[in-house]
């Protein structure tokens, strides 16, 4: 599989990386194990992590995705796989995190305590990559990039960087780490799919000139662009299947990602891969690799053998008249999760 360098950083990782948020939730130890398996003999040596993971976020499971990834690091030589990892963001923002009893914040202390957190339930000395799940608009970002600096220059972390954030808060970021000299955030990780396509129209520009990459999450929009929901079939034990009784949080995502709009989109663009002998699922991960800002696609998975097709995304190349049509379709759709 193909290498991408994240941001200036000397880390090059593969052009896909394996997302781990059902790890221990939707997918139990045994199955994660084999989906990790699965992920590295095909190539996958870029492993993302969060403190808060898996999903649905909830106390009582907080911090189990990181020790299942953390008993197959184990196995492996430490050097031969680029492992993040994510502190939560502020409670009362995005959502109240599950960890440090719901008072996350981004300051000097919570970084150092998440941070040797993680480390312990991974197993590990060091990260290479340390991200802020979520922004926090209302805190000055110059404390966050300091608390950032500590880690690194205590040997703990490699590079840092950001994820769920805005235009204007990347920009914010870059010029308060050259302003104060301290370290900039490299990555960026948003979601970015061809039903989500909002990161071109302002933060590609920034990644671009400012050499950040993007670690696009939810390639196929949660599912959807597998085709696998419709408007009267939602299959047992998916994602958003579970999160329709969860909280009104995620019923609120059902909405944004299941809807009419999306689901017709959704089978327009299968329509176009198959037109090119193409696998729905692969095409929409091979869409977001055209992309000369994206870093690395991150997959997941609730079954090992649900990897094959995401796979092959890294391995198809969509010519001209594939990537027209796309933004034919997104043009006749628009922001389809609004």
């Amino acid at each position: 599989m193909r290498q991408r360098r994240l941001g200036r950083t000397g880390l090059t990782v593969s052009q896909l990386g394996m997302g781990t948020m059902t790890f221990g939730s939707m997918a139990d130890e045994g199955e994660s194990l084999k989906i990790l398996d699965r992920a590295f003999d095909g190539g996958v040596d870029f492993l993302d992590v969060a403190e808060i993971y898996p999903v649905p976020p909830d106390r009582s499971h907080a911090g189990r995705s990181e020790e299942i990834c953390g008993k197959w690091l184990a196995s492996k030589p430490r050097d031969a796989v680029v492992v993040a990892s994510k502190i939560a963001g502020p409670t009362g923002g995005w959502f109240q995190g599950p960890v440090r009893h719901g008072k996350t914040a981004l300051d000097r202390h919570q970084i150092e305590r998440a941070v040797e957190d993680s480390l312990r339930r991974l197993g590990t000395d060091y990260l290479d990559l340390y991200q802020v799940h979520w922004p926090d608009p209302g805190f000055p970002i110059e404390e966050t990039l300091e608390g950032l600096d500590r880690v690194v220059e205590a040997g703990k972390v490699r590079a840092v960087g950001c994820s769920n954030e805005t235009c204007a808060g990347l920009m914010e970021s870059l010029w308060a780490a050259d302003k104060h000299g301290t370290i900039r955030y490299q990555t960026i990780q948003n979601n970015f799919s061809l039903l989500n396509r909002r990161f071109e129209d302002e933060l590609a520009a920034v990644c671009r000139k400012h050499d950040v990459s993007l670690l696009p999450y939810s390639p196929l929009a949660g599912g959807v662009l597998s085709c696998k929901y419709q408007e009267d079939e939602w299959p047992e034990g998916c994602r958003f299947t579970l999160y329709r009784e969860h909280s009104p949080r995620t019923k609120a995502m059902v909405g944004r990602f299941v809807n009419s709009r999306s689901l017709d989109a959704a089978n327009r663009f299968a329509a176009v891969a198959f037109e090119h002998d193409i696998a729905p699922v692969t095409f929409a991960i091979a869409w977001t690799l055209s992309h000369d800002f994206v870093g690395s696609t991150l997959i997941g998975a609730t079954d090992a053998r649900q990897l094959d097709e995401a796979l092959a995304g890294a391995e198809v190349t969509l010519d001209p008249a594939a990537l027209k049509a796309c933004d034919a379709i997104s043009r006749a759709v628009p922001y389809p999760l609004g």
